[in-house]
């Protein structure tokens, strides 16, 4: 009998170690998304935008051509498009469907009415694993592979970590799903790198040149996205 018992209980235990991550899950993402104001609404949309950090991914092209060269560099460029390819392609239209995680923000989720939406927007139906986590640590660990800069690294790291951030604080992402999110853009990176290590040769270059080119640009990027939402609700 006690054997059995135990077994029972066991077998339970995925079920309960799932209910509890999921709690857990759900609990982080309500204490950052209740974190609302009119400032900060502002700017985590800003931050969440992908066209708005066009200047921020084109500095990282330049740094890469300024260092490996037009050959290199446009390998890199190709390496970074099959980056985004796999971890938004592959997570949104595959894994997606196929794990059915609704977003915290889809109205036929029943968390949904906790979560506070910004402009109206709730994402698609599905949410597991992030796009944008995928695809900002993708961007992240092929950069680091590429040159092998602790400070350059770090800037990009602490972007990242804000963009998935605003994504919590969105209401559109549990931490769950950024976290795989992170793991999937480490997987295609890093197989893209050791792809274009093979083929181009492309070593980290001993003496870096220009490299705080990106960290300049991401900040006054940044630096907008903190004025903007004054002007933006003073007006």
């Amino acid at each position: 009998m006690k054997t059995f018992a135990f077994l029972f209980i066991f077998s339970l235990a995925p079920l309960q170690v799932i209910t509890w991550l999921n709690d857990l899950d759900s609990s982080m993402l309500l204490e950052v998304n209740h974190l609302h104001t009119p400032y900060w609404d502002t700017f985590m949309w800003l931050c969440s935008r992908k066209w708005e950090w066009i200047p921020f991914y084109v500095s990282i092209l330049y740094v890469v051509i300024r260092n490996y060269g037009w050959r290199v560099g446009l390998y890199c460029l190709l390496g970074a498009g099959v980056v985004i390819l796999f971890t938004d392609g592959f997570a949104s239209h595959l894994i997606r469907p196929m794990i059915g995680r609704m977003r915290p923000s889809n109205p036929a989720n029943p968390l949904s009415a906790a979560i506070h939406i910004v402009d109206s927007h709730r994402g698609g139906r599905y949410g597991f694993p992030s796009a944008h986590a995928s695809n900002t640590w993708g961007l992240v660990f092929l950069v680091s592979w590429l040159f092998r800069r602790y400070s350059l690294t770090l800037f990009l790291s602490c972007w990242a970590f804000l963009i998935c951030y605003s994504r919590l604080y969105l209401g559109v992402h549990y931490p769950g799903d950024l976290l795989a999110g992170m793991f999937l853009g480490f997987l295609v990176s890093t197989a893209v790198y050791f792809f274009l290590l093979r083929f181009t040769g492309a070593y980290p270059p001993a003496d870096s040149k220009r490299l705080y080119v990106p960290v300049v640009v991401g900040l006054t990027t940044l630096i907008v996205f903190f004025v903007f939402p004054f002007v933006y609700i003073v007006t």
